[in-house]
Order: structure tokens, then sequence, then C-alpha cells
């Protein structure tokens, strides 16, 4: 394993390197960059074109369980920073990005095919991602990021001191903050809808999480449960007949069908409280919790550190920096609801034409 890489690019290697790369096929997404098809190239950690100059690349594989603006964005701000810090795709690293759309058979075989490609470090944006990368290798490091709980997923012995070859950044969300949110913009609210996937652990321990602080606050509890994506318009149906509001954690099947729950919500006109911005922009009605971006950002300055020769079995699990509230002002006015003019002046962003904007303060 490489630890600490030094790599100086001639512009001659630049330009092999341009014409070596191709496209990696995916069992289940494009990838926005591919190592070289090469089985030996890859086997080594190399591209062709580095094997060829005698410079060496740094390989990445990250793996994503499905697209949905969260991870996307979390990712984009991933690879945003490092190449604002010197680590430009094709040059010095080359990325083999792959997306599993949301298929737990997809994420054991992309996985396989990283550890067997001997990538020096494997990234994993979600929780389901980064457990089947850290299943199929206890030698390469693996960076994982969006993920609720490190510890209740079993990718470390603990967050001060994950003991592995697993660590990185935390999307814990505020959940006693968002149901005092709720409150605050429903106060007439007496039971409250939780909808997870249970197959997400992530998802789980928010879920329960959300029950408890609900139930401080004097709230009835409706708890339902989905597998797939293709449960939740009727799951969510069900729901609205049952609660005047639904909270739904930062969970992947819900957050990749916000279109759907959203549609749902203005015409039962039943409110979705939910546990991240981009879940807004897809129809839920407000949140106060952290951006996948500025997540994506931190991760990155965390896998430099790794590259440039962290021990990642003794770096601790770091947690978000800062949390926003994002009112969706569009869904309220929808489904009739007038959002308290003090949650209006805190508000970090509001929704506008489907996209996220920020407030000028």
């Amino acid at each position: 394993m490489k630890k600490n890489i030094k790599i100086i690019l001639s512009a001659a290697a630049a330009a092999v390197m341009a014409i070596s790369m191709a496209g990696c096929g995916s069992t289940s997404g494009g990838s926005s960059s591919a190592i070289s098809g090469s089985a030996s190239a890859a086997g080594s950690g190399q591209s062709s074109a580095s094997a060829q100059s005698g410079e060496e690349k740094i390989t990445v594989g990250i793996l994503q369980i499905s697209e949905h603006d969260a991870l996307d964005k979390c990712r984009q701000g991933f690879m945003d920073y490092l190449a604002e810090n010197g680590y430009n795709d094709g040059e010095n690293i080359v990325f083999d990005y792959q997306n599993a759309q949301g298929d737990q058979s997809n994420l054991k075989t992309i996985s396989q095919q990283f550890v067997n490609n001997g990538y020096d470090f494997l990234v994993g944006i979600s929780t389901p991602a980064t457990q089947s990368l850290a299943t199929e290798t206890q030698e390469i490091p693996v960076i994982g990021t969006a993920i609720t709980s490190f510890e209740a997923a079993g990718l470390v012995e603990s967050n001060e001191n994950p003991g592995g070859n697993v660590s990185g950044v935390n999307d814990e969300t505020p959940i006693a903050e968002q149901m005092a949110l709720l409150l605050e913009i429903l106060p007439d609210a007496q039971t409250v809808g939780i909808m997870y996937n249970s197959s997400e652990v992530n998802s789980q321990v928010q879920a329960e999480t959300a029950q408890a602080e609900a139930e401080k606050l004097g709230l009835n509890v409706e708890v339902s449960t989905v597998t797939s994506s293709n449960d939740v318009a009727q799951a969510v149906e069900t729901m609205c007949e049952k609660a005047d509001v639904i909270y739904l954690p930062t969970d992947n099947t819900f957050a990749s069908t916000m279109a759907t729950v959203g549609q749902i919500s203005e015409q039962k006109k039943v409110p979705v409280i939910v546990g991240e911005a981009g879940m807004c922009t897809g129809g839920g009605l407000a949140t106060v919790g952290l951006d996948f971006y500025q997540l994506g950002l931190q991760t990155g300055e965390f896998a430099v550190e790794v590259f440039e020769g962290g021990e990642i079995s003794t770096m601790p699990v770091e947690y978000p920096k800062t949390n926003n509230i994002t009112i969706n002002r569009e869904m309220a006015d929808k489904i009739g609801i007038e959002i308290p003019q003090e949650v209006l002046d805190r508000a970090d962003f509001m929704i506008e034409n489907g996209e996220s904007v920020a407030v000028e303060k």
C-alpha cells in the first residue's frame, strides 16, 4: 500500500495519460472517470500511461449507493476539494466512480471489482456502500461519508479510535432540532409519521432517535417501513391517513423518490419534514440539517490526509461542521401552510423553482 505518494507530472506524461485513459464499463451506472481497462495496469494500481512513464498515480474507487441530490452533492464537494488541492483527475490521480443504483448485488460486484483492481484507496458514499467495501477488504483504506453512525454500522471499533481500515465523515443530523422545527411550523400537529427503509442501518438509528424526540415533545408517533422504492407511494399514501405530518430521515430510498413523496404530500395536504436540504427540493417542507456539498468538502479534506500518509485506523470519525435551516415556501403554499415569520427570519436557504437559494442576511 502506498502511504505517501509524491508525484511530479511532466507535460509529456500528461499527454500520454490523456491518450491512454478509456471508459470503464459499469454494472449499474456510468463512471464519471474510470481506470483503463487493462487488467495488468489496474491490478498494479497504475494506468498504462503511468507504467510507461515510470510515474505513479493514485487510484481511487468511489462507490455510491444511488443517485439523489444529497449524495450527488457530497460526491461533487469531495471531487472539488481534491481538485482545488492539486489532485487532478487523469493527471496525478485517477478515479473510478460507480453507482450501484440502490441494488445490493451491484454493491457487492462493484466492491469486488475495486478490490481485485488493487486500487490504492476506496471511498464509500452512504452506509451501504461503505459496508460493502469494508466487507471485501481489510487492507485498502476505506473512506466513508454520508454515514449516520459508523459504530452502529459495524464499520469502526469506536468513533474516536476506528481501529481498522475504515474511517471518515459522519452525516449525523440534529434530529432534536428538526422535531422542534416541526412543532414551530405546525404547532397543532398531534401525530407524526416516521418512515424509513428497514434495511438501512443509518435510517433505523435516525428513526429510533426521532421517535424518542417526538415523544418527548408530546407527539404521538406512527412508524412505517419500506424495503424498496416500489413500496414508497403506497406507504406514504397510507401514512397520510394516519398522521398530521410525516418525518423522513436521511434515508437513501426516500431521498431518491422525493418527487413521488412530494406529489402525494401536495395531494393529501400532509407536510413532510425531512432530514436534509436536498430532500426539500423534491417536495419536503422544511429541515434544519447539514449541507451535503459541505460534507463532501470535509470528506475531501479527510481524504487528502489519508492520501498523504495519515493512518486511517487512528483517525477519528469526523462530524459535520455546520447545519442550516431550509424552507420550501412553494410547497407550503401548495398545501396551505403559513410558515411563521420568526422561522423565515432564521432560514438560511429557500427553495425556489425546485432549487435551493441562499437567503441574503
